[in-house]
């Protein structure tokens, strides 16, 4: 059930729905809008279809408490089966229909840089900047289409994860070739930003003026922050750049792709292919990217499962000691996203040598955490900020 704004009660309050999707998989939150709760949103219930158009499909739609509504396995054909059944879970849940729906766009390229409502307009900005990110644009393009078919009564607002890197400043956000590509979009614009606003939000009065946030998960960058701000981001034109990553290479010698051009004939496909999807953790590791089952192997011994671990670590802590010069040092230090929250090891690998900066994992004086990122609900949160702008 949704809650009431005034008493905190159950309630056919209205609700917005959030969406997150990527190539196989959706993720999705219904969030209500409460006063018992500070005024912030109230998660009604969430869930992920996984595996979708495979035959080990699943979908599981869980209440706040975890108690699982739906368990369903193989049934999932198209990222349209999943909404369906989703939009007739909320209906048999009595939540009805959303007032309004959510989408988390990795990359709007130059031109949109602030969340909105999305428009005939909008979707065509986002088609035309689908090379800035071709992994994340075309299925989140292909999910709001659907979205707004099955939903069709719903406002739909496109929630961009470059927003919050807007405050970079010209030294970090400019890249150092002449200014006609500047001026043609091909900037540092940083990513994972809704990740990172929500660490903002969950810490208030207690984020301290110098931090740094390690959004570590298959994708992974980290963030410095001045008063709350992003003053620069490890990646880059694309969420390609930066640290190493499960399947993407990180930051490279430019030299190394005019070699792979040159040498191996590689063309623009063949290169994306590489570095999206052969690189990273899984380039060390002979293929394998996930961050357990590295760390499984790395404990039994494996050389190339130790290698991508020590790589891995390395490059974060680098990148926090950058942002320590920086910064003119750190207060504090966040790890979230789903190797930052759950590898201890990994936190533990990237502290090492840190302690010149008060940075130990398990630091008593609180200056290291790992605090689960929010954001699906920090789109619900500018959802309904833009929803009440738009009723004046």
């Amino acid at each position: 059930m949704a809650i009431d704004e005034k008493t905190g009660d159950p309630a056919q309050a209205p609700t917005i729905l959030v969406l997150n999707s990527g190539s196989s998989s959706l993720k999705f939150g219904l969030f209500a809008h409460a006063a018992h709760t500070g005024g912030d949103e109230t998660l009604l219930l969430e869930g992920s279809a996984e595996g979708i158009g495979r035959g080990d499909g699943s979908l599981r739609i869980k209440s706040p408490d975890g108690r699982v509504l739906v368990q369903e396995n193989n049934v999932l054909e198209s990222q349209t089966d999943a909404l369906q059944k989703l939009s007739r879970v909320l209906a048999e849940q009595k939540h009805g229909r959303p007032a309004a729906v959510g989408h988390r766009v990795v990359h709007g390229g130059p031109h949109l840089r602030t969340h909105q409502r999305l428009t005939p307009e909008v979707q065509q900005r986002l088609r035309d900047a689908v090379h800035f990110a071709p992994l994340h644009i075309p299925p989140a393009l292909a999910l709001i289409d659907e979205a707004m078919k099955i939903f069709d009564d719903a406002a739909h607002f496109a929630c961009f994860d470059t927003a919050f890197h807007s405050t970079l400043p010209a030294r970090a956000a400019q890249l150092a070739l002449p200014r006609r590509y500047v001026d043609a979009g091909v900037i540092r614009y940083g990513f994972h930003g809704l990740s990172y606003e929500s660490l903002v939000v969950q810490l208030g009065v207690d984020l301290p003026p110098r931090a740094v946030f390690a959004h570590l998960g298959n994708g992974s960058s980290l963030c410095a922050l001045q008063d709350g701000k992003s003053v620069d981001t490890s990646m880059g034109l694309t969420p390609t750049g930066g640290v190493p990553m499960g399947t993407r290479s990180g930051d490279l010698d430019p030299g190394v792709l005019l070699y792979l051009m040159r040498v191996e004939k590689l063309d623009a496909d063949a290169l994306e292919t590489l570095l999206n999807r052969q690189s990273g953790l899984a380039g060390y590791a002979d293929g394998e990217s996930d961050m357990q089952a590295l760390e499984k192997r790395a404990a039994a011994g494996d050389e190339n499962a130790l290698l991508a671990l020590d790589a891995f670590a390395t490059a974060v802590r680098k990148t926090i000691g950058a942002y320590a010069a920086l910064l003119g040092g750190i207060d504090l230090l966040v790890f979230t996203g789903g190797i930052g929250e759950h590898s201890q090891e990994i936190r533990r690998r990237v502290c090492e040598g840190l302690a010149f900066l008060g940075l130990s994992e398990g630091n008593s004086a609180g200056k290291v955490r790992a605090i689960h990122t929010e954001e699906e609900k920090q789109i619900a949160r500018h959802c309904r900020r833009l929803l009440r702008a738009e009723a004046g």
